[in-house]
């Protein structure tokens, strides 16, 4: 018998160990395509950590050259947060959001949509206009790179998260499952060796038995019919006589 490690509490049938061998079949399919999808994950994570690191260096030089054009039209034309506020009426910039799939894993994607024309045109008309033309324009790259930052980071967390569930899934099926498949296999094919041998053992011993009655019952025979002989001997040895030498009576000669 086969006990080294864990296995599943099964009967051992042939009907067991071909079900047993099906699921073994499938963990591994299952475990080779979590592997791939793994790999897949890992490959794109790996690019969008790229992309990540690569925009907060953009977005903080971004933010920075934004805060010298404040500060540079703050300087020409005093504040003009109230004239802002008093301008707008609707949202320059739009957010439209999307979906791209990665080896079955959906991922948020965001986009910027720009509306033409702006709110702003008799903003800094009297001095420093050419200052706050420059602030919208770095203000509205830092808007864009702004939303390519969140994009990228929504699509890191959840990769992040996929994959370690992914891999969890990979290493309990690896170290968890296949283990325990194979060693049941492997005890109910020792059970059924077993009972294969106790089988032919027993039919050995029926089969002995049978020939030893079969030539039990043979002597018996034969002695059987020497006895019988033997009682017939006399007999036939008594009945022989002279014909000749013997009168009968009823015969007048």
């Amino acid at each position: 018998m086969s006990g080294t490690g864990p296995r599943e509490n099964i009967f051992p049938t042939r009907m067991a160990l071909t079900n047993t061998k099906l699921r073994l079949k499938g963990a591994q399919t299952g475990h080779s395509l979590l592997a791939k999808k793994r790999d897949a994950l890992t490959t794109r994570f790996r690019a969008i950590l790229r992309r990540v690191d690569e925009a907060k260096r953009k977005m903080g030089r971004v933010m920075q050259l934004a805060s010298f054009s404040l500060a540079e039209v703050t300087y020409a034309t005093g504040d003009i947060s109230y004239l802002v506020q008093e301008q707008a009426k609707s949202a320059s910039f739009k957010v439209k959001a999307k979906q791209e799939n990665v080896s079955g894993v959906v991922l948020p994607a965001f986009e910027v949509d720009r509306v033409p024309g702006s709110d702003f045109n008799l903003t800094g008309l009297g001095r420093g206009g050419q200052q706050v033309l420059r602030a919208k324009e770095v203000y509205a790259k830092a808007v864009e790179t702004l939303v390519d930052l969140a994009s990228l980071q929504a699509a890191f967390m959840i990769l992040d998260e996929v994959i370690r569930a992914t891999n969890r899934r990979v290493n309990a099926i690896e170290h968890v499952v296949i283990p325990r498949l194979e060693n049941t296999i492997k005890y109910i094919t020792s059970e059924l060796d077993e009972m294969d041998r106790e089988e032919f053992f027993r039919l050995k011993k029926v089969q002995g038995k049978k020939k030893r009655d079969a030539e039990a019952a043979e002597a018996l025979r034969k002695g059987q019919d020497a006895k019988d002989i033997i009682e017939v001997a006399p007999d036939l040895a008594g009945g022989g006589g002279d014909l000749l030498g013997s009168k009968d009576e009823d015969v007048i000669f």
